[in-house]
C-alpha cells in the first residue's frame, strides 16, 4: 500500500508541477480542469447520482471551466465571489456537521448535486485566480494546506487524548483529535515564518499568501492563518460526513493507494476562496 501510494504521488507531482511552473498558463487550466471534471464525477456518486448524470456534470464542469477561461473574466469581477464563497462554505459547514450525516441524506439528492458542483466550480475560479496571483502564492496556499493536513497527522498520532479526551468529531471522523488541530496551528504558524523570511530574501516575484497577510493585517495575521487552518480542517471533516452519508470509504478508485480526487483536495477547496477574500481588500 505504502508503495502504492508513494508511486501514484510521484506521477501527479510529475504532472502537476510541471504545470504549476509552466510559463503558458494553458497547460495549468488544461490539467486542473481534468481534475475537476473528475472531481464532479466524484460528488455525482457521493450525492446519490447515477452513473449517466455524473458522467454528464463531469463534462458539463469541464467545458463551463473552459468556457469562463476563455473569456477571460477580469480579477475585478471576481472580487464579490470570494466572501459569497467563504459564507456558503461556512453556513454548509454549520449545517452538516451540526446535524450529521443522517440528516445531510434527507437533503434533496439534486440540490446536494447541484450546490456541490457550484461550490467546485467557485473553488476552481479561485484555483485559477491565485495562479494569476503569482505561482508563490500559490503554492503557499497549497503549503499550507499540506503541512497542516501533515502536521495534523503525527500530532494526533503522537499526543491524540493525552490532553483532550473529546475527539474533535467522532461521529464523523473518529481519528481527527484537538491535539492534531494545535499539531496543525503550530505547523503553519512556523512554515509562514520561514516563507515570509524567504520572501525577504527574493525580489520580483509575487509575495506568498503568509507575508500578504501579514502586510494588510499585521499583528491579526495570526489568526487569519488560523482560520485558513481551520477551513482546511472543515473541509476534510465535511469530506467524510459525505463518505459517510454515501456508505463509501473513499470518493472514488481514480488514486491507487489515496482512494478519489476529493480525498486529495478536499482541505484545499474550501481554503483557496477565502485566502482569496482574505488578501483581496
Amino acid at each position: 500500500m505504502l508503495r502504492q501510494r508513494i508511486l501514484t504521488a510521484a506521477l501527479l507531482l510529475a504532472v502537476l508541477l510541471p504545470a504549476l511552473f509552466a510559463i503558458n498558463s494553458l497547460y495549468f487550466v488544461l490539467c486542473t480542469l481534468v481534475l475537476m471534471g473528475a472531481a464532479a464525477w466524484e460528488w455525482g456518486r457521493l450525492s446519490a447520482q447515477t452513473s449517466a448524470v455524473s458522467l454528464f456534470g463531469a463534462a458539463g464542469m469541464g467545458l463551463l471551466c473552459m468556457g469562463l477561461w476563455l473569456w477571460q473574466l477580469d480579477p475585478a469581477q471576481l472580487v464579490a465571489v470570494w466572501p459569497i464563497a467563504a459564507v456558503a462554505w461556512c453556513l454548509l459547514a454549520v449545517f452538516a456537521l451540526y446535524t450529521g450525516a443522517a440528516r445531510w441524506v434527507m437533503v434533496p439528492p439534486t440540490l446536494r448535486y447541484g450546490g456541490g458542483l457550484v461550490l467546485l466550480l467557485t473553488s476552481w475560479l479561485a484555483l485559477v485566480q491565485s495562479k494569476q496571483v503569482g505561482t508563490n502564492f500559490l503554492l503557499s496556499v497549497m503549503a499550507l494546506v499540506w503541512v497542516s493536513d501533515i502536521c495534523a497527522y503525527f500530532a494526533g498520532r503522537a499526543f491524540g487524548g493525552r490532553w483532550i479526551a473529546r475527539k474533535l468529531a467522532v461521529t464523523i471522523s473518529p481519528g481527527k483529535t484537538w491535539e492534531g488541530v494545535a499539531g496543525a496551528l503550530l505547523g503553519v504558524g512556523l512554515l509562514g515564518l520561514l516563507w515570509r523570511y524567504a520572501d525577504s530574501q527574493t525580489s520580483g516575484g509575487s509575495l506568498s499568501v503568509f507575508s500578504l497577510i501579514a502586510g494588510q493585517w499585521g499583528l491579526s495575521g495570526a489568526l487569519v492563518l488560523a482560520s485558513l487552518v481551520a477551513a482546511g480542517v472543515v473541509g476534510d471533516l465535511l469530506e467524510s460526513l459525505f463518505k459517510r452519508a454515501a456508505g463509501v470509504k473513499d470518493s472514488s478508485g481514480l488514486l491507487p493507494g489515496h482512494g478519489g480526487i476529493l480525498d486529495r483536495v478536499d482541505a484545499l477547496l474550501p481554503v483557496l476562496p477565502i485566502a482569496l477574500c482574505l488578501v483581496a481588500r
